[in-house]
């Protein structure tokens, strides 16, 4: 009797221990990140007291995302002087954003885009000059080059 108690326990033990057999494509059961990217595209130059526009290009798992829950540029000096309140983007479409600044006074300047659709969010920088740099710049972006392991960013 004992070894048909056995027998019995050791096939239940076996049937659980076979229920919990990893189960083929379970990757499929997971809900799959489709991340959300950003090109911005500055111009070639700016000049300090005239109208300048910056552009995003957002896309998404391979399309221009048009409608974005939210896109919104922020900019700011390197040396603290200046910062701009954060703006709306102007949608423009084809998954294009923009915004149109007069820059107060020459520098180095940073872009952050704050933009998020679909449950993804981002905030990429970027940093651009406007007329010329100050010494006390070019030493920053000098430095910057010398030590580019680390992480410069503006952090609030």
């Amino acid at each position: 009797m004992k070894k048909h108690i056995y027998i019995l326990l050791l096939s239940i033990f076996s049937l659980s221990l076979s229920a919990c057999s990893l189960e083929e494509n379970v990757e499929n059961l997971y809900r799959k990140e489709k991340p959300l990217e950003a090109e911005i595209v500055i111009p070639d130059s700016f000049s300090e007291n005239k109208q300048e526009t910056i552009e995003v290009i957002l896309t998404q798992d391979g399309s221009k995302v048009e409608g974005a829950d939210f896109v919104h540029f922020e900019i700011w000096k390197q040396d603290g002087s200046l910062h701009y309140s954060m703006e709306e983007a102007v949608e423009i479409g084809k998954g294009m954003y923009l915004l149109s600044k007069d820059f107060e006074s020459q520098g180095l300047y940073f872009i952050k885009i704050h933009a998020g659709n679909n449950g993804s969010t981002i905030m990429p920088t970027k940093q651009f000059i406007v007329g010329e740099l100050s010494k006390s710049e070019l030493e920053f972006l000098q430095k910057d080059l010398e030590n580019p392991n680390q992480n410069s960013e503006h952090h609030h």
